[in-house]
């Protein structure tokens, strides 16, 4: 799994970890409700959007997960395809 995948993917993780939605997360953490919707993951021409690093911070402190917990999420995406 690329990356980027694997940062969407620990994005929608936490979120279900939390018992909510993508969007749940994202009004959870004061954010516009689509932004971790799969629409957002990429520009209309194909290129991959990046999660800020403002944003990523949002999402740790409002889901209260540690940056090593979100690492070893992270992680386990990348290695998924290894497995």
């Amino acid at each position: 799994m690329s990356h980027h995948d694997a940062l969407w993917e620990t994005i929608k993780y936490i979120a279900k970890e939390n018992g909510i939605t993508r969007s749940g997360l994202a009004r959870k953490c004061g954010l516009d409700a689509t932004t971790f919707n799969y629409s957002k993951c990429q520009s209309p021409d194909g290129k991959p959007r990046w999660i800020s690093t403002h944003t990523l911070y949002k999402v740790l402190v409002c889901t209260n997960t540690t940056p090593k917990k979100f690492a070893t999420i992270f992680e386990s995406f990348l290695d998924c395809d290894e497995k």
